[in-house]
């Protein structure tokens, strides 16, 4: 009984990260326009985009999450312990090492590495998600760089001049709108990386699940996610209004519509991919495009990885001992962490030579 409710609160705890670091982010081109002035009032507004969209759309990924990766039966308060635990600590991980990780895929990831663990998988559906993580920011890439330049030619036919007046005054509220669906997608899709498990072990039922970790995910936007805000909408102000417009909602729709095929995605991969999209439309592929593929790719191949390996671990230490696979891992990750450090001082003193005239 003790176990249950930590991991109940393990995972609304996790419910609120999610919120702080994801659903937070939604509001940023709003905030950073200045078309909701004062923070307080867009996180309120993600607050409660969030919760709606946790309450109204999240089933299918939760049934997903909780019994379509690894069998129901299989799903026990032990396993989930271990899921949400692996997944916690290696969000908490990567923070510290700086890494940005996307919470979908760090939550399949350690589901993954459980059901590897217990030689249990539902193979088809791992791929169908692994498929979609893919092609979803591919696609939202090519619907923002086609907008992109739709917005600049009817620009460049009025001379380049922003609207004004009226025009400009509806823009603002649909730039707000779209802000608010983008947080909707975002708790209907998110939500199901914190609950899911504990839904899929019976630990609660869906709907006290669902509106559990919806009003947490709402409290972690709503008083974690000043900082995340800050920060994005910083990002984005070089965006005008309409081009925030298109980003929201193109990320919001593609989410939406992976959420009803119970498909968990990473939102800001998408999100990240769309304002590629319309900076491409803008300036063409520059190196900085180059630089930011390369980081979503390296998200997209850490996130999953990483978890994997934590939760299989994690399941050979806690449910499963065997000293050689824990051997073999803490082999594995010295040899990483040593191999990361050997990188960071070659590279250290490569530029201490280059600053002291020693290279070219």
């Amino acid at each position: 009984m003790i176990l249950t409710y930590v991991v109940i609160i393990i995972a609304l705890f996790f419910a609120m990260n999610i919120g702080a670091s994801g659903a937070a982010a939604t509001m940023g081109p709003a905030y950073g326009s200045g078309a909701v002035p004062r923070k307080r009032i867009a996180l309120w507004l993600v607050a409660i985009g969030a919760f709606l969209g946790a309450i109204i759309g999240s089933h299918e990924v939760v049934t997903m999450v909780g019994e379509g990766i690894i069998p129901a039966q299989s799903l026990t308060v032990e396993i989930a312990f271990v899921i949400l635990l692996s997944s916690t600590l290696t969000l908490f991980l990567a923070n510290i090492l700086g890494i940005p990780l996307s919470t979908s895929e760090v939550t399949i990831g350690s589901i993954v590495g459980v059901g590897v663990a217990f030689q249990t998988l539902y193979v088809q559906n791992i791929l169908i998600i692994v498929s979609l993580w893919v092609i979803i920011p591919i696609v939202a890439f090519t619907i923002a760089w086609i907008f992109g330049k739709l917005i600049n030619y009817f620009q460049t036919r009025k001379g380049g001049r922003e609207p004004i007046g009226k025009k400009k005054k509806w823009l603002v509220f649909l730039l707000i709108a779209v802000g608010v669906f983008e947080a909707f997608a975002a708790g209907m899709n998110n939500v199901a990386n914190a609950i899911g498990p504990v839904i899929g072990a019976g630990l609660l039922d869906e709907t006290t699940g669902i509106w559990l970790g919806g009003a947490f995910l709402a409290l972690g936007a709503l008083f974690l996610g000043g900082k995340v805000l800050e920060t994005n909408g910083k990002k984005i102000t070089s965006l005008s209004v309409v081009q925030g417009i298109t980003v929201s909602g193109t990320g919001g729709t593609l989410v939406t519509i992976a959420s009803l095929f119970g498909i968990p995605v990473p939102l800001t991969q998408v999100t990240t991919s769309a304002i590629v999209g319309i900076g491409t439309a803008d300036n063409g592929f520059q190196l900085w495009h180059q630089t930011v593929i390369k980081k979503i790719v390296k998200v997209w191949v850490v996130s999953p990885v990483f978890a994997l390996v934590f939760s299989y671990s994690m399941v050979h230490v806690i449910l499963l001992p065997n000293p050689y696979v824990i051997l073999i891992v803490i082999s594995i990750l010295v040899a990483t962490l040593g191999s990361v450090s050997l990188y960071k001082s070659i590279n250290e003193e490569k530029r201490s030579i280059h600053d002291q005239g020693g290279g070219i």
